[in-house]
């Protein structure tokens, strides 16, 4: 069976009206936000505070690009907080301590991100230990080196272009750079989805890992390439929060993987692996940034945000498992 034949096989499972609930779920909630604080607080919609939404939602989707990748072929990544916190500290190090340029250094962490992504793709093929629990040691062994490394510093003012990164606006001064940044890498992660065998892959190797195999597909190869995306854009998301804070310390992006697996998980891409939407999860991601940013003009505490979000990552994810099983049933 052919690769193509596989991915389409594990796309036609699903009838045609529930690949759009993937869409329509967290858009109503959405609606149902936008409702509720239009009653409770109308300055919600100010142009000021879309902005502020959607700068926030800026670096969960560069994270959620390459975590539907790596999601959908069957994986999770908890490191990559660590991996942008790391990228971020020998980026500013680089910068501050030895003068090496601004650019170079930037690239220099994205080398690391990509880096450690190589090391978790690595340790997952080749010592065949589980996703879940190489990327929960390499979140410590990541953090554990960025804390060496700052030796309990605060590094900050970093010169251009990295504030206009994080913070900066173009076009009179009204679109924020990190939106731009945000929804090319998730046009990158369409265009790779759904035209390069890397995303085929994905599909086939999380729809039935035995089947892609003997259909050729070499799927130790494939996660690990996996995983150093999800890397290099972790040490992106770094380098944009880095940017917006215009400091950095290595205690930064704790709460990235979590907020990031939730959004993927909310826009419709299946936890266990075999499909995905980068549409979902640009949904997705600015579902989350409307409820933590409703909450705080609410005036809301700040559990009550934790609260918020698992209650909307549950009920999500149980919708969806209800889909599947329907699907299942239906096909059976």
């Amino acid at each position: 069976m052919s690769v193509p034949a596989i991915a389409a096989g594990r796309e036609r499972r699903q009838p045609a009206f529930e690949r759009y609930l993937n869409i329509l779920g967290p858009l109503a909630m959405i609606v149902a936000i936008g409702v509720v604080m239009a009653v409770f607080e109308p300055r919600f919609f100010r142009i000021t505070n879309i902005r502020i939404i959607l700068q926030d939602a800026a670096i969960y989707m560069v994270l959620g690009m390459a975590m539907t990748l790596v999601i959908t072929g069957a994986g999770i990544d908890l490191s990559i907080g660590s991996i942008a916190a790391l990228s971020a500290i020998i980026m500013a190090i680089f910068i501050k301590d030895l003068n090496v340029a601004v650019y170079a250094a930037m690239l220099m962490a994205l080398i690391v991100g990509v880096g450690c992504g190589l090391v978790n793709g690595l340790i997952i093929t080749l010592l065949r230990v589980p996703d879940l629990i190489t990327t929960l040691s390499m979140d410590l062994v990541f953090r554990g080196l960025a804390l060496v490394l700052a030796a309990g510093a605060v590094l900050q003012r970093f010169p251009e272009p990295i504030p206009a990164i994080g913070r900066g606006r173009i076009l009179g001064d009204t679109v924020p750079i990190p939106i731009v940044i945000g929804l090319v890498v998730l046009l990158i992660g369409v265009f790779i989805y759904r035209y390069t065998p890397l995303g085929r892959y994905a599909i086939a190797i999380g729809g039935n890992r035995e089947s892609a195999m003997l259909s050729g597909i070499n799927v130790r190869r494939n996660k690990v390439y996996h995983y150093m995306l999800m890397g290099g854009a972790a040490a992106l998301a770094g380098i944009m929060l880095t940017g917006r804070l215009n400091a950095v310390q290595a205690t930064v992006a704790e709460g990235f993987a979590l907020h990031t697996i939730a959004a993927v998980v909310v826009g419709g891409t299946v936890l266990f692996g075999g499909r995905g939407t980068m549409l979902g999860t640009l949904v997705g991601v600015i579902l989350l940034s409307m409820v933590t940013n409703a909450l705080v003009i609410l005036r809301m505490a700040f559990f009550w945000q934790l609260v918020a979000s698992g209650v909307i990552i549950v009920a999500s994810v149980s919708f969806y498992s209800y889909l599947e099983r329907r699907g299942k049933g239906g096909s059976e």
